[in-house]
């Protein structure tokens, strides 16, 4: 598993990490309350967690590419606490001049149905479906002023907040946050950077590397199974129709692992309001989606009925893709938006745009 730029020594020291602490029974364990302590006290004596805050602000300065790197560990592991949320909660208030406390985080909204404004100094408003809300110290959270034009970044002390605890499809917290004259610990003043539509760039261009990651082990998974697996005095990987629908789920995953890295490699290059960065991260979430549905209906389907029991980890992957499909904007509306952007711009500009680098 490699982005390009990313520093190896993050990614295999990250690996082992979850290799050891993130066990099938410690994510079976978080789905019934339990808390990962030894894990969360890992990645957060490894600095993990403040990998994107620059060191002006009291992180390490981590790149772009090593966070990614990190955070699409998180979805090949299926680490059941808001280890890529608290990183996209450093990324977003140090984007704002904030300096991010400690412990876990949690970013909001992460819809666009959510609302949440600022009334004289009191944050008001509601958002939904704010992963991990309930487990995290505070909150960063994307604020509209009275002036629509204008927006704002606020961190919110979690007890201030009342919460209605909600489930996702992968068995995690996803919560509504309700603020009713809540009082932020500090904010940014209201400008006219459009904070949510960069939090939705980047949460989508994250939920898509963690997807690709889902899928790389979904795809070591059925071809360890198959290879295992006996049917008629043989191995099932000796069946074509096997065969053919592993080489399927191959294809998925390389074309989710190659949008996701051309989302990153934008970023980095453009950063996250450049066009080019919309294309890619558009792009990434598509066809990531696409490759998650598809990709997890194939690694149950060779899997067969083991695939949906409780006791076997293919189910902690699969239900995080199709839960991760959803958040920071489905593929549908990705795809709607990908097309009106291309319209505006004309045919003559097709081509140009499509090989921008």
């Amino acid at each position: 598993m490699r982005i390009t730029d990313a520093d190896p020594l993050v990614i295999d020291a990250t690996a082992r990490m979850l290799e050891e602490l993130c066990g099938p029974e410690v994510v079976s364990a978080a789905e019934n309350g339990t808390w990962p302590v030894a894990l969360w006290k890992a990645v957060e004596e490894s600095a993990l967690t403040r990998a994107w805050i620059p060191e002006a602000l009291g992180g390490p300065g981590t790149s772009l590419a090593d966070g990614f790197a990190v955070a699409r560990l998180t979805g090949a592991y299926a680490v059941p606490a808001p280890l890529a949320e608290t990183l996209l909660a450093g990324w977003l208030a140090s984007e704002a001049g904030l300096e991010t406390p400690e412990g876990p985080l949690t970013v909001a909204p992460v819809d666009a149905v959510s609302s949440v404004r600022l009334d004289g100094d009191a944050l008001c408003g509601s958002a939904t479906h704010v992963p991990f809300a309930r487990a995290c110290g505070h909150l960063v959270v994307v604020f509209r002023s009275r002036d629509p034009r204008t927006a704002g970044v606020a961190i919110v002390d979690r007890a201030a907040c009342a919460i209605q605890p909600g489930t996702s499809l992968a068995g995690e917290p996803s919560d509504t946050a309700v603020f009713d004259g809540v009082i932020p610990i500090s904010r940014s003043a209201p400008g006219a950077v459009n904070h949510a539509g960069r939090l939705r760039r980047m949460g989508a261009a994250m939920r898509a590397g963690q997807m690709a990651g889902a899928l790389e082990r979904c795809l070591e998974q059925s071809l360890r199974y198959a290879a295992d697996r006996h049917q008629f005095g043989r191995p099932i990987a000796k069946f074509q129709a096997v065969q053919h629908n592993l080489a399927v789920l191959a294809g998925e995953v390389a074309a989710a692992t190659t949008s996701a890295d051309a989302a990153v490699s934008a970023i980095a290059r453009h950063g996250i309001e450049d066009d080019r960065t919309f294309l890619a991260v558009a792009t990434a979430k598509i066809r990531g989606g696409q490759a998650a549905g598809a990709g997890a209906a194939i690694a149950h389907q060779v899997h067969g009925a083991m695939g949906f029991t409780r006791e076997y980890s293919l189910q902690h992957r699969t239900r995080r893709l199709w839960a991760w499909r959803d958040e920071f904007g489905p593929e549908t509306v990705w795809a709607i938006e990908l097309g009106r952007h291309v319209a505006k711009r004309g045919g003559d500009a097709l081509w140009a745009t499509v090989t921008a680098a």
